[in-house]
């Protein structure tokens, strides 16, 4: 039997440099994004951390910084990381939402 799980918002392609530093060890990914939605983001990695790792991401996109703290919800040397956010700061989430709300105007979202 299949199990299929309804996520909270679209996801959207979104292809910018993206820093994944684990919070435990300080070791660092640098690299780029996948997609990205309002609580998360996919990272192209061949070399992921583990699944449950804290980290700490920041997004650049168009002189924006993002920052937020997020964990690793799936890891896979052919697919990357998947990457949910857990806290993010009151002014990363408004450049968020201005980036999704571009994203939502000029795509459609992947399922």
């Amino acid at each position: 039997m299949k199990y299929v799980i309804a996520r909270r918002t679209p996801r959207y392609y979104f292809v910018v440099d993206v820093e994944v530093t684990e919070i435990q060890s300080g070791a660092q990914i640098r690299t780029r994004t996948k997609m990205l939605s309002q609580f998360g983001c996919s990272v192209d990695t061949s070399s992921p951390f583990p699944i449950g790792t804290k980290v700490k991401i920041k997004l650049f996109h168009r002189g924006a910084e993002v920052n937020v703290l997020a964990m690793v919800v799936y890891a896979r040397p052919d697919l990357g990381m998947g990457i949910a956010f857990t806290d993010v700061e009151r002014e990363s989430e408004r450049a968020l939402e201005q980036w999704v709300a571009e994203l939502m105007s000029m795509h459609l979202p992947q399922k």
